[in-house]
This record gives C-alpha cells, sequence and structure tokens, in this order.
C-alpha cells in the first residue's frame, strides 16, 4: 500500500479509529450540502431526535434543481417536487444553525465552485458531499468523497463516516499544453487513456509539469472528473498556486493565521519518497484538443484522430459499448468528429462553470455570432461568477454573441430544472458526463468539450477546431485532414 502520500496523511490526521468490519471511521472536516440527497437524512436524524454534530462545518446551497432563468426564481418554484426539495432544505438548515447560500445571499451557485471560491475548501481536509463529483476539491490538497444518503445521515449526526481506504495512484502529466488546449483536455485524455473504470479502487494523485503550469480553476477541472475516471477521489499536492488562490478569501484566516495554516499545509504533502501503489505518466506535448464521440467520457479522442472501429477495442464488452455508441450517436467508424452537427452549446457546471472558462469562451465569441440553427447557453457556477462575469463585461459579449446569459444552478448537465435537450438534439457541453439521458433526453445526444471548443461549435453550427478561432500560427486541424489519415 502507498506511504507519505498526501492521501495518507491526510487520511491518518482524520482517522478516528478501526471499525469492527475493516472499515476507518474518518472524521469530516468540511460538509457541503444541497437540496437533492439531503431531505432524507435530515429527516432520519429527526426521526431519532439527534442534532447536528458540528453544525459549523455544514454549508448549504442550491445547485441542482435551481432555475437558471430569473423569472423562474419566483416562490414557490413552478415545479412542485424542487419547490419540496427547496422549502425542505430551507427548513432543516434553519432549524440545525447551518449556514446556506440561498437565491438571494449573492452567493447561491454549485456546490463544487462555491466553497472553492469562499476559500471553505483549503488543504489537508476531508469534504464530503451528496454528490459524486465532490472530487473536485482535491485541487487545493483536500480528500473530496461523494457520499449517499446514509452517511450524509452519520455526518450529521456524527461528523465520521465509516470508509475504506483506497490505493493511490500517482499521474505524472508531462509536457506542456499549446494554445487552445486546456485543463478539460487534459482529464479528457487521462480518461482515454486509462478508461473509465481505470481509477475503480483508487485515488488519483496529479503532479508533473503540465499540473504545475495550471491556475487553480483548471486543477479544479481535473479534479472534477477524476469521477468519470473510475476514481474515488483525485487531488494536486498543494504549492504557491494553492496559497495565492486562497489568500483574502471570505473563510480563509489572515495574517499570522495564514502563515500557521500554511505550515500545516506543507506538512501534509506528499513526501520526495512517497510510496505508491502504482505510477503512470502521460505527455501531453502537443496533444490537439479532445472531443467526446460516444456516450461515456471514455469514448473519447484527440480532434486529429478517426472515430475507432469497434475492432478496435479488445474486450467484448468495449466492442458493445463501442457498437451502442456509434448507433446512439449516429456515426460511422473512420469518421471525423470536426463537422459533426450541433444543436445546442451549454456553456457551465462544477466541471467548467468558472470565469477562467467563461473568458476563454468570450475570446472566441468576440465580434462573432453563432450559428442560427444553434441554441447557446451560459450558466455561470455562481452567482459571484455571474458577478465576476458581468464585472468584466463577458455577459455582454455572450449576449452578443447570441447566448442566453442565465443565473447559476447546474442548469443542463443533469437536466433537473427546465434546461433540457429535445428530441434527438445534439448539444456540444463543457459538462463531465455524456451518458444517454443526462442531459433530459433519451434521444439526445452530447458530445463533451472544453469550454473554447463549446464557443466555437455554437459559431459554426458543428465541432470545430477552437484554435481556428485564435490570433495565432498553431496548427488547426480539418476533417478531411482526419479522414486522409484513417483511410
Amino acid at each position: 500500500m502507498s506511504k507519505n502520500t498526501l492521501y495518507d496523511n491526510v487520511w491518518d490526521k482524520h482517522k478516528v479509529t478501526e471499525l469492527p468490519n475493516g472499515q476507518d471511521q474518518l472524521f469530516i472536516g468540511l460538509h457541503l450540502i444541497h437540496e437533492v440527497t439531503s431531505p432524507q437524512a435530515f429527516a432520519m436524524i429527526r426521526e431519532r431526535d439527534i442534532d447536528v454534530a458540528f453544525p459549523e462545518r455544514n454549508y448549504a446551497t442550491t445547485d441542482h434543481i435551481a432555475p437558471t432563468e430569473a423569472d423562474k426564481r419566483d416562490r414557490p418554484l413552478k415545479d412542485d417536487e424542487a419547490e419540496q426539495m427547496l422549502s425542505a432544505l430551507e427548513r432543516n438548515v434553519s432549524e440545525n444553525g447551518i449556514t446556506y447560500f440561498g437565491f438571494e445571499s449573492g452567493k447561491q451557485g454549485i456546490t463544487h465552485v462555491v466553497a472553492p471560491e469562499l476559500g471553505l475548501s483549503q488543504p489537508g481536509m476531508t469534504v464530503a458531499c451528496g454528490d459524486s463529483h465532490t472530487a473536485t476539491h482535491g485541487a487545493f490538497g483536500s480528500i473530496g468523497i461523494g457520499v449517499g444518503t446514509s452517511q450524509i445521515r452519520d455526518i450529521l449526526a456524527t461528523g465520521c463516516i465509516a470508509a475504506e481506504k483506497q490505493k493511490v495512484r500517482r499521474i505524472n502529466v508531462e509536457g506542456s499544453l499549446g494554445e487552445g488546449v486546456y485543463a478539460k483536455d487534459i482529464i479528457l485524455k487521462i480518461i482515454q487513456e486509462l478508461g473509465v473504470d481505470g481509477g475503480v479502487g483508487h485515488v488519483y494523485e496529479y503532479g508533473g509539469p503540465a499540473i504545475r503550469e495550471l491556475d487553480m480553476e483548471g486543477r479544479l477541472a481535473i479534479c472534477n472528473m477524476s469521477i468519470e475516471g473510475g476514481a474515488r477521489a483525485g487531488y494536486i499536492n498543494p504549492d504557491e498556486t494553492t496559497y495565492q488562490y486562497l489568500r483574502g478569501r471570505e473563510y480563509v484566516p489572515e495574517g499570522e493565521a495564514f502563515e500557521e495554516r500554511k505550515a500545516y499545509w506543507e506538512s501534509i504533502r506528499s513526501d520526495e519518497n512517497a510510496e505508491y501503489d502504482d505510477v503512470v505518466t502521460i505527455d501531453v506535448d502537443g496533444m490537439d484538443p479532445l472531443v467526446t464521440w460516444g456516450i461515456n467520457p471514455g469514448q473519447v479522442i484527440e480532434v486529429s484522430e478517426p472515430v475507432p472501429h469497434p475492432e478496435d477495442f479488445e474486450s467484448r464488452s468495449d466492442r458493445e459499448a463501442a457498437e451502442q455508441a456509434l448507433e446512439h450517436m449516429d456515426i460511422e467508424p473512420g469518421q471525423s468528429m470536426l463537422g459533426y452537427d450541433v444543436d445546442v452549446a451549454f456553456l457551465g457546471t462544477c466541471t467548467n462553470g468558472r470565469l477562467s472558462d467563461f473568458q476563454v469562451a468570450a475570446d472566441i465569441l468576440e465580434g462573432r455570432t453563432i450559428d442560427d440553427d444553434v441554441r447557446a447557453l451560459a450558466v455561470p457556477g455562481s452567482e459571484t461568477v455571474r458577478e465576476q462575469c458581468e464585472q468584466h463585461g463577458l455577459d455582454e459579449v455572450f449576449i452578443d454573441a447570441g447566448f442566453q446569459w442565465r443565473r447559476a444552478g447546474c442548469s443542463m448537465c443533469l437536466a433537473m430544472n427546465d434546461d433540457s435537450l429535445e428530441g434527438d438534439e445534439v448539444c456540444a457541453s463543457s459538462s463531465n458526463r455524456n451518458f444517454i439521458g443526462r442531459q433530459g433526453s433519451k434521444e439526445g445526444r452530447t458530445v463533451l468539450m472544453s469550454p473554447a471548443m463549446v464557443a466555437a461549435a455554437a459559431v459554426e453550427g458543428e465541432v470545430t477546431d477552437p484554435r481556428r478561432f485564435l490570433d495565432s500560427d498553431v496548427r488547426t486541424v480539418t476533417a478531411t485532414d482526419v479522414e486522409e489519415v484513417a483511410d
């Protein structure tokens, strides 16, 4: 098993005891709550007359069902089920003295965007939430764990969960990203190389030159999609980039207290002689932007690559999955994804809903308009992000280009509100999952890509190499180039 990694260090500091069943009782330093997975857990402790053990370590917001159209936020919400969940959340946090970032707070948004930008997520923490993408918080050098309703109950009642320690795989990302290639492309490349089940039984420690070069928002995108690679969590060791991001944020101490906290953060980093259960190297030098062609995030290619043939896969299950994907997506083997028609463009989510994501998309949209046949949504990950974008005038760029400028929420990522695909629409999406039915229609088709590529697809009405729109001499790829290689 691994030794002296950040994962080992943080786990050991939060381990309370070993349980009779062999699991560890793990203390949770930060618990994030939203409206969908928490009502049953609160009901369970209420039935037992149990108080929330550490209300000051719990923070709540509404995101999954939050309407993103401003005029649909009036209460009661038009969707009865959504109103019931939201009302239950409001009642539960009020009764238990839990801080809540609601619609009127100015801080509402997706849990995994709100907590980092407020400085709630910090290195060396254990972070839990009833959402699989809690892995996002590992970007700070914490252990982010998605939990189910019974574990939410346990955290509320005791501050702890029962958990099994995982193996640690170190992923060294070598090289440097070229222009028009982003953090989203790195994590899609990792999933392409290791597979959607490659991380089962592991947590991923990301490192290497390409990771060190990323800003915090890029690192958040990397760790966010660890789950799509099958890992239980993913993290990056804290460094000066981390500390500079945290300085001055609302829930981060200042002055000497910050320096004391920083000393702790330094102490939990993986040691130079740390031992890992596995080490993998991924080289991103010269890598082209990536785009999915199928119905899971591992069915992904660089834009310079052709769509694979089912016979290219070794296992029967992978061949069958490829056949199902090709049929659903209406794609032929050897085809290029470049030129694939797009009906909807969606920018946002806990993966790519931050200021830098909107900035790179706006750089492409500036002075351009989207295709007449494209419906485009820009949904900031939080109200803070929305305000930042508007301060920079990015909202005007999106609106002038033809995008709908929305309020914060999960939106079309999982379509638990009115933001949904219709029929067999194709969506160019900056989200994290392209499963059948994920965006609200069983016939709908989702193509995952970076925010820059979403913007490019919106303009062209088809999947497009975003580097075409950059003011540089960087090499771009066309569908003809790809199909010639395939032939």
